[in-house]
Formats: structure tokens, sequence, C-alpha cells
């Protein structure tokens, strides 16, 4: 057990002995009374670079009109940011690691609001292009350190289920919320603010973390494995931008096909690598564990499903109902309310009693569902009786599957990996969500496409056409979820998680 005092969240001077207040107790023996209000820092922190990935979205038309870009430039708004956020995960994860994860933690909220100003007083396409990237790149400190923060405060088995029941529903909800306040300061104030945004939650987070967290470096910190490194962030790059070309290009594309073709082969090679490494970046042991590495797939495999959706739904309840950007954001709160109540009952309840093997897949299930159910929309559809019903279907199966996958992905493992391990989570989600969104784009235009030959274009000829492209999204996002149904009823061990088990064991 590693008894650094970064290991255990406390500082030598900051051990804390309060008997009697039902704080729990670290491996080193201290107290954190303030561990609530941790839980509250990070999740302010991780909703900031959730919500940061749809967000723009509802901007992007007002401000490809103020800076004057074109149709074929406006994706690089958002694929900037996947691709540096997707690409530096593990290793901000790592860095987390080595540098102590309230430094990070710190140095990535700053960065991420520097970068958010810069974006927000942009004066041309380039330099907003530009702090999207930056703002990928500090979130990807950023998120892995929250992740790794939370494991090491919350080592009670019920309090980390409380913990991650609320952090599991801040990430899933995360879109959705973006999806609204992005109406909401597009409609009223300005597109810019959707970046500027982001000041107040950081000051907040910065606030919180520096009255809060324990400093120090770890004592037992492992080295940077560099060609580790190298390979796995060129070869994230390469899948996440491949996909992203998949959208603007065809797929016989060298530059779809080829930077996928490249990039599976560097992943390969860093596997390969990470099996002879003397200090490998990501230990095999953190994703061969069965619970762990199902949680992971479940993470990539409801991402692809969930950012897709959201963004087809947005698509439909806009151009379909003409809800404006506001009223759009409103329509997914059912859903996010689910998930909340979804997540807390499933860490506090479902897997204590039960275990992960019928929880996850009764949410993939559920959620498979709701997608399916929501291809019969059609022209004349309603929100209450047609979008809202599978919205709440959906958004209960998506607490059953992100609040259950985020504990078990970090749970068990050595609190020197607890970074990487964090990151892969995020990873997990991020790439998962490039892939699906891309793909999914790319499936529903050519579903319009195909409707639309042979027929005389009219505005109801078009509108049919947009239904048969969000068919088809949705069609594709319950297979996502379905697959998840059936590698998470495989992968996961029946049982209680005897991770869990054994943390409570080692911190009471």
């Amino acid at each position: 057990m590693d008894r650094s005092p970064e290991s255990t969240g406390t500082s030598s001077e900051g051990i804390r002995d309060t008997p009697g207040d039902g704080a729990t107790p670290y491996a080193g023996g201290g107290k954190h009374e303030h561990r609530w209000l941790i839980l509250a820092v990070i999740g302010i922190a991780q909703l900031m670079v959730v919500l940061d990935a749809t967000i723009v979205n509802i901007a992007l038309p007002s401000a490809q009109k103020d800076l004057g870009f074109s149709d074929g430039n406006r994706q690089w708004i958002v694929t900037a940011y996947a691709l540096a956020f997707g690409s530096l995960l593990l290793l901000g994860g790592r860095v987390a690691d080595l540098m102590g994860r309230k430094a990070v933690f710190i140095a990535g909220l700053i960065g991420f609001a520097v970068a958010s100003a810069l974006g927000g007083a942009a004066p041309n396409f380039g330099v907003l292009v530009f702090a999207r990237a930056l703002q990928g790149l500090f979130g990807a400190l950023l998120a892995p350190a929250a992740l790794s923060l939370l494991t090491t405060t919350f080592t009670d088995p019920r309090e980390r289920a409380k913990a991650f029941g609320i952090y599991g529903a801040i990430a899933g909800a995360g879109g959705a919320v973006g999806l609204l306040l992005g109406g909401i300061l597009t409609e009223y104030l300005d597109w810019r603010w959707c970046l500027y945004v982001n000041l107040l939650f950081a000051a907040v987070a910065i606030a919180g973390g520096m009255r809060l967290l324990h400093g120090g470096r770890p004592k037992d910190r492992p080295e940077l494995d560099v060609p580790g490194t190298a390979l796995v962030t060129v070869g994230l790059f390469c899948i996440v931008y491949g996909f992203s070309n998949a959208e603007s290009h065809h797929w016989g594309s060298f530059l779809t096909w080829g930077f996928l073709v490249i990039g599976v082969l560097l992943l390969a090679a860093f596997t390969w690598w990470e099996m002879r490494a003397p200090h490998p970046l990501l230990p095999l042991r953190v994703v061969l564990d069965r619970d762990r590495g199902a949680s992971y797939l479940a993470m990539f495999l409801s991402g692809a499903g969930m950012f897709g959706v959201f963004l087809f739904l947005t698509y439909y309840l806009q151009q379909i109902l003409a809800y404006s950007p506001v009223i759009t954001g409103v329509a997914f709160l059912p859903m996010v309310a689910c998930m909340v109540f979804s997540s807390v009952v499933t860490t506090n309840y479902l897997v204590p009693t039960l275990g992960p093997k019928p929880v996850v897949p009764l949410g993939m299930a559920l959620t498979a569902g709701g997608m399916a159910w929501l291809t019969a929309l059609d022209l004349h559809s309603t929100y209450a009786a047609h979008v809202l019903p599978p919205l709440l279907i959906a958004g209960i199966g998506l607490g059953l599957i992100f609040a259950t996958a985020m504990n078990l992905a970090t749970a068990g493992v050595e609190t020197h990996d607890a970074g990487v391990a964090s990151a892969m989570v995020n990873t997990s989600q991020q790439v998962g969500g490039s892939i699906g969104t891309a793909l999914l784009n790319s499936l529903a235009t050519s579903a319009a496409t195909h409707y639309l030959k042979g027929k005389k274009p009219s505005p109801l000829v078009q509108a049919e056409a947009s239904m048969q492209s969000y068919s088809t999204a949705f069609w594709w996002s319950a297979l996502f979820f379905a697959i998840g149904f059936v590698v998470t009823l495989v992968l996961y061990r029946p049982g209680v998680p005897k991770s869990a088990a054994t943390d409570g064991a080692a911190h009471m």
C-alpha cells in the first residue's frame, strides 16, 4: 500500500484527526472533513470539461457569421478540442501521478481558463482554433487529475459509491447541460460567452481546490515512459483525426482510412511496448482486470452512442419541431434528472447488492431500447408523446452505465496508477464519442443522400430526407448499446466487486 502524502490525499502537516465527525480515514491515518466540498470542486471542474464538448456546437453558427470562416472550416472548432483532449489524456493522467494531483489539477484549471479567455476574445478563425486546441490540452491534464483526486479522497466503499454516483451523473449529463447553457448564452448574450463562462467555473474550482486539496508530490513517483507516451499520443491523434475527417471526406480518402490504419498500428505497437517497458505509461495490470476492462469498454461504447444522439436529437428538435436553442436545451433536462436519480440509486443500492453484472447490461439494454424508440419519430411527432418517453428511458439506462463504470474503472488500482487509470476512463469516453459522432454523421448523410435520389427537391422532401438521416443515426446508436449489452454481460464478474470490499477493508 502506498502511504505517501499524495497517495492519501494529505500532506504531512495536513493530516487531521477529528473523532466522531464521521470522516473517512485515509491510509495515512488522517481524516478529511471537507471531502464533500472537494467533490463539489471536482464536479465543477468535470462539468466544465465535459460541457465544452457540446456548448460550442450551439455557438458555431453565430461564430461563423462573426468571424467569416467557411462551412468546410467549421468542423475544426470542434475537432481541435477533440484531437488535443483525446490524444493527450493518458499523458495527462501519468503527469498527475508524477507531479502531484493537486498541482496538475490547479494548473489544468488555470490553463483551461486562459485558453477560454483567448477563444472568447478571438479576432479570427485561426486564434479560435488555437484556443480550442489549448482547451483540449489543459482539459487532458484536468480531467484525469479530477477523477484520481476523487478516487483517493473517498476510500470508504459506501461514501465512494455516493461520490461516484454524483460524479457519473455530472459526466453523463454534461453534454446536455452544454446544449442548454450554450443556447441561453448565445440567444441572450453572445457566442463568445460560451467560452467566457468557463472563467467563472474555473475561478470557483481554483479557489476551492487551493483551499481544500492537500499538496505534495508522491514519494514513489513512477518514471515517465517516453516511447510509450509518443506511441499512444500519436496513435490516438491519428484515430480521432481519421474519424473526424470522415465527416468532410469520404471513407475512401487517405485522410480518413490512412490515418485510421496508422493509428491502429501505433496503438498495437504501444501495447507491445507496454508489455516490455520497465516503467510503462499504462501498466497492463490496469486494463486486464475483467471489471476494469469491461468498464472501459462500457464507457467507449456508451460515449459512441450518446454523443451522436445529442447531436441528431438537437437537429430534430430545432429543424423539425422548430425549437429555439434554449428550449432545445430544456428539452434534455428530464433526461438529465433521470441520469442523476439513476446514478445515485445505482451506486448506493444496486451495485453494492447485485454487483455490476446485471446493472450495466440492464443500462445498455434500456438505452438501446430508448434509441430504437426514437427511430419512430416523424414529421408529426410531439415532444411529450414521442420524444420524452424514450429520453427518460435512455436517461435511466445511462445513469446505470456511467455511475457503475466510472467507479469500477478506478477501484482497486494502486495509488500511483490512479491518474492513468482515471485517464483511461476519459480516453475511452472521448475516443468513443469522436468515433460515434463521425460514424453516425457519415451514415446519416449517406441515408439522406440516398433518399433524395430520383426525387424532386421540395421543403417536404428535404424534411423527409432529414428524418431518414436521424432514424439511421438512432438505429446505429441503438446498435452501439446493444453491443455494449453483450460485452458487459460477458465480461463483468458476477457478484459484488471484490475490489470495493478490499478497498473498504484496507481503509477501515
